[in-house]
């Protein structure tokens, strides 16, 4: 049975197809290189550039002149090296109580099988339908007075650790992943004498490190590129991310300069996923298939 194409593959195998096909393919992969780098390449060249060059008309394409020296003015007026350690410091906390909390909820939902645990499930995807703004109001009323405890979390790292501990989007990835680890395998531990956690610490774990990943990094960048939730959580500057620090500091700086910080802000959510492209890939897939 012949799979059916746009173009037919006997036209394909003319030589005038073949050029036609790699033309379009060459123009399409250079326009989609140019949409999404374009940005990228704006970014990083304006902030060598002197302050008029970057806000004259039409912009230049090539930088006129060379100012590496704004990037490292950046560096000390900006106080990024604060910024950039405040936000690891939270990134890395969200991040662990990530893995703790959705990895247990997943495993529960997955293998433990609760009762209505595919309407907590349910419930749990619903709100992945509810845009971010909209809970805005009720997660700083929640920080402002936590319940029970009866405590004001702003100007804590903990204001921004607990709304980002249940995602549900994490749990559903980890919760389909532990979906595909044969049943056999877990029961045959159970028969030698292993409970639920010993089980997900020695099994389940191990064979998870895939999703582990992709969580993690979703996590990181998470945290990285939040502005609104930290800007409301952590008035103190000493104590803002990298994005909220460099907005509270941008008036007065020159606007290279300014790009330039930016750059340096942008440049460790680029690199991580460069360097981990593949395993994003992977772990999105790696639970798609069962066997």
């Amino acid at each position: 049975m012949s799979t059916r194409t746009l173009i037919p593959p006997a036209r394909l195998a003319r030589p005038r197809g073949k050029a036609a096909y790699r033309a379009v393919l060459v123009l399409v992969l250079v326009l989609f290189t140019l949409v999404f780098l374009g940005p990228l390449y704006w970014l990083a060249s304006s902030g060598f550039k002197d302050a008029q060059e970057v806000v004259q008309t039409p912009p230049t394409l090539i930088p006129g002149t060379f100012e590496p020296a704004n990037y490292s003015r950046a560096w000390e007026v900006m106080d990024l090296a604060t910024l950039l350690l405040n936000t690891l410091y939270y990134a890395f906390g969200a991040l662990a109580f990530q893995l703790v909390f959705d990895v247990a909820a997943a495993y529960a939902l997955s293998k433990l099988r609760p009762v209505l645990g595919k309407a907590i499930l349910g419930m749990m995807l619903a709100t992945l339908m509810i845009p971010a703004t909209v809970l805005v109001v009720p997660q700083y009323l929640t920080v402002l007075d936590v319940p029970i405890v009866e405590r004001n979390l702003l100007d804590s790292p903990w204001a921004i650790w607990l709304p980002s501990v249940t995602n549900a989007f994490n749990i559903f990835l980890l919760k389909r992943f532990f979906d595909s680890i044969p049943q056999e395998l877990l029961s045959a531990a159970s028969l030698d004498g292993a409970g639920p956690l010993r089980i997900l610490w020695s099994i389940v774990l191990p064979i998870s490190r895939p999703i582990l990943g992709v969580v993690s990094i979703f996590a990181v960048v998470g945290v990285w590129k939040d502005f609104l939730w930290p800007m409301l959580t952590l008035p103190d500057p000493a104590k803002q991310t990298l994005n909220v620090g460099i907005y509270s500091l941008s008036n007065g700086v020159p606007v290279n300069v300014l790009i330039a910080a930016l750059t340096i802000a942008s440049l460790p959510t680029l690199i991580v996923f460069l360097v981990f492209q593949r395993n994003i890939m992977g772990g999105l897939t790696a639970g798609g298939l069962k066997g």
